[in-house]
C-alpha cells in the first residue's frame, strides 16, 4: 500500500479556475465550549472574514475585513432612499400660462406688497405695545395684553390675503386646551406658523436664530416662544422642561410644535423629533395642504425672495388645513416615548396619504453643504439621517465633517469617488492594506464609493465598542518613550509593520494628517481627534494592536492568510 502524505491536498486545483482559501479556526472541545456559545458564534460569523479569491494568474481578488481586530463585521449599506421629501417641484418658472399669468399679476402683485408691509407694520407696532413693561415672562401674558394681540393676529390674517389666501378651508376643530394642550403639525411652508399665530395664538417652540429676525423675533416673542438650539443637548433638555412647564398651565396658551424640525414639500412626512412627546400629554395632530397645479407652494430648495414673489403673482393660493382627532399616550400600560411619536406620525401620514421617510434636519444641511459645494446632484448626499443617527449615534454635525472630508476627494457628477482620490485625501500610499480599507466601503465592488457608502463605512468602525479602547492603545504603541506628545520617528516605526515600504515623505503626510497644529508632534488630543474623524485610519495600528490582545481573547483575532 502505498505511503500517503498527511499534508498533500486532497483535492488538485484545476489551472483555469478561480479557487477559495478558507481560514479555519480550531474551536475549543468539551463542557468549556458549551460554556462559550456567543464565542463559538462569533468565530463563525467572522469566518467569511479571512477568505480570499484567487485568479488563474494569482491576483487578489477580494481581501480580508482590515477592521476585524474590532470585531467589526462586513459593512452592509442599505439601498438609498429615492424620495427627496425637500424638493420643490416648480422652482422654475415653467409654460406659458403661468408666464402670462405672473405678468397679469404684477400690478395685483404691487398692491399686495403694500398691503403685506402695513399689516406687518400695524403688528409690529401692536406688539411692541403689548410688551412695553412687561418683564415677568416666566408668567402667562396678562389678559389686557393679549387683547391688545389681537391687533397682531388681524394683521397676520390680512398678510396671508396679501399673499393671495384668500380663503381657507378647514376641516375639524381644534380640541379644548384641558384636552390637548398640545398641537403638532406637518411643515410645508412659513405660511401655517402665520394662520395658526391667527386661528390660535399659541406658545411655540423655535430656533434661537429666529429672535434675531426683524419683524418676526418680536412677535414669536410676545408668544412667549420656546427657544432651542438643536444642537446643544443642555438647551433640549431645558426646552422640554419649559414644554412640560406650560403645558401642564391652563393659563399659558396651548403648545403648537413643528416636529419634523424644518420644512418640506408637503408630499412627505420625515421623522419626527421627540420634544413634544416627552412630557407625555395628550396631542391633537393637525395637517396642512397645499394643492395646487401650476406653482408649488413648499419651501423646498428654494429662496425666500422667489417663493414670496411668486405668491404675490398667483391669482389664488390654496390652502387647507385639517384638525385631527386627538391621539392620548396609553394609560393602562408603560408606552415608551417613541411609540407614542410614531402612533402620532402614523396619524398624521395616514391623513395626507403619504409615508414617512428617516430624513431629518440633517439631510437638508447636508444637501445644502452639497449645493454650496457646487456638485450638479445635491440631493444624491442626503442619507435619511434620522436612521443613520439611531443606528450609529453620530451627530449631523459630525455626518456633514465627513461630507466635508468626501467632497475634498473629488466625486464626480453620480457622486462617486476613485481609489486615487481616496488615497490622496487619507494620505494613504498604494498598497493592500489600503485596498483593503476601500474594498471594506467599497460594497458594490465597482471601484468607487459613494458618499453614503463612506458615512456608513466610518461610522460603522467608530461605532465599535473597542475603537475608544483601540485609540488609546494606538496612542499608547505610538508613544514608544511615554512623553505627552508623538514625534514623527515613533509614528513611523509604529506603522510600518502594515506597510513596510512606506517612504519617509509618504509617512510624513500622513503625520501632518495627525499633526492639527503643524508644530511637529502630535498630542494626545490631536491624535484621538483625527482618528475619530477619519476611523477607517484604525486600520493602520491593526498589527500592533493585535500584539496587545486588544479584544480580549484570541476568538476576535483573524490571522490573514498571503
Amino acid at each position: 500500500m502505498a505511503d500517503i502524505d498527511a499534508t498533500a491536498p486532497l483535492l488538485i486545483p484545476v489551472a483555469d479556475q478561480n479557487q477559495v482559501i478558507l481560514t479555519v479556526h480550531d474551536d475549543d472541545s468539551g463542557s468549556e465550549a458549551q460554556d462559550r456559545p456567543s464565542q463559538a458564534n462569533g468565530r463563525n460569523r467572522n469566518l467569511n472574514h479571512n477568505y480570499h479569491h484567487i485568479s488563474q494568474n494569482g491576483t487578489l481578488l477580494n481581501s480580508r475585513n482590515p477592521f476585524s481586530f474590532l470585531g467589526c463585521e462586513e459593512l452592509t449599506v442599505p439601498a438609498p432612499c429615492t424620495v427627496d421629501p425637500f424638493r420643490n417641484n416648480t422652482a422654475e418658472i415653467d409654460g406659458v400660462y403661468e408666464w402670462a399669468k405672473i405678468v397679469i399679476c404684477i400690478p395685483i402683485a404691487l398692491v399686495r406688497l403694500v398691503l403685506f408691509g402695513l399689516s406687518l407694520l400695524v403688528g409690529y407696532i401692536a406688539t411692541k405695545l403689548a410688551l412695553q413693561g412687561w418683564k415677568d415672562k416666566q408668567n402667562p401674558m396678562p389678559r389686557w395684553r393679549c387683547r391688545l394681540m389681537w391687533v397682531t393676529r388681524i394683521s397676520s390674517r390680512c398678510i396671508l390675503f396679501s399673499f393671495g389666501y384668500q380663503w381657507i378651508k378647514r376641516r375639524g376643530k381644534p380640541a379644548p386646551r384641558e384636552i390637548a394642550p398640545i398641537i403638532v403639525s406637518n411643515h410645508v411652508s412659513f405660511i401655517e406658523p402665520i394662520f395658526y399665530f391667527y386661528e390660535l395664538f399659541p406658545t411655540i417652540v423655535a430656533s434661537e436664530s429666529h429672535d434675531s429676525l426683524p419683524f418676526v423675533g418680536t412677535i414669536i416673542r410676545a408668544m412667549q416662544v420656546i427657544y432651542v438650539n438643536r444642537f446643544s443637548q443642555a438647551s433640549r433638555k431645558q426646552a422640554v422642561n419649559e414644554i412640560k412647564r406650560k403645558a401642564s398651565c391652563d393659563r399659558f396658551p396651548r403648545l403648537l410644535l413643528f416636529p419634523e424640525g424644518t420644512t418640506t414639500n408637503g408630499r412627505n412626512l420625515i421623522s419626527f423629533q421627540l420634544g413634544a412627546f416627552i412630557p407625555g400629554y395628550p396631542i391633537q395632530p393637525t395637517i396642512v395642504r397645499y394643492p395646487h397645479v401650476h406653482f408649488d407652494q413648499s419651501w423646498g430648495h428654494i429662496s425666500l425672495a422667489k417663493l414670496m414673489f411668486r405668491m404675490f403673482t398667483q391669482f389664488h393660493n390654496f390652502f387647507e388645513v385639517e384638525y385631527l382627532p386627538v391621539v392620548s399616550p396609553v394609560d393602562n400600560r408603560k408606552e415608551t416615548t417613541s411609540h407614542f411619536a410614531e402612533r402620532t406620525s402614523h396619524a398624521i401620514a395616514t391623513a395626507l396619504n403619504t409615508v414617512q421617510t428617516g430624513h431629518s434636519y440633517g439631510d437638508l444641511m447636508l444637501h445644502m453643504k452639497a449645493s454650496e459645494a457646487k456638485q450638479e446632484r445635491p440631493s444624491i448626499y442626503m442619507v435619511e439621517m434620522a436612521r443613520v443617527e439611531s443606528l450609529f449615534h453620530i451627530s449631523s454635525l459630525e455626518a456633514l465633517e465627513f461630507l466635508d472630508k468626501f467632497l475634498s476627494m473629488n466625486p464626480d457628477p453620480r457622486g462617486l469617488v476613485k481609489y486615487h482620490d481616496f488615497l490622496r485625501v487619507l494620505r494613504l500610499k498604494a498598497c493592500s492594506l489600503s485596498e483593503e480599507i476601500f474594498a471594506f466601503i467599497d460594497v458594490e465592488k465597482n471601484g468607487t464609493i459613494t458618499f453614503r457608502q463612506f458615512l456608513f463605512g466610518s461610522a460603522h468602525v467608530l461605532k465599535q465598542p473597542l475603537f475608544r479602547q483601540a485609540c488609546e492603545l494606538a496612542l499608547t504603541e505610538c508613544n514608544a518613550t511615554g512623553k505627552e506628545f508623538i514625534i514623527e520617528q515613533e509614528f513611523q516605526d509604529s506603522i510600518k509593520p502594515v506597510i513596510p515600504d512606506w517612504k519617509e515623505d509618504e509617512v510624513h503626510k500622513l503625520f501632518m494628517l495627525f499633526d492639527a497644529d503643524n508644530d511637529g508632534r502630535v498630542s494626545k488630543d490631536d491624535f484621538l481627534s483625527c482618528l475619530r474623524a477619519n476611523p477607517l485610519l484604525m486600520a493602520l495600528f491593526s498589527s500592533s494592536l493585535m500584539c496587545t490582545g486588544l479584544s480580549g481573547g484570541s476568538d476576535r483575532m483573524l490571522e490573514e492568510i498571503v
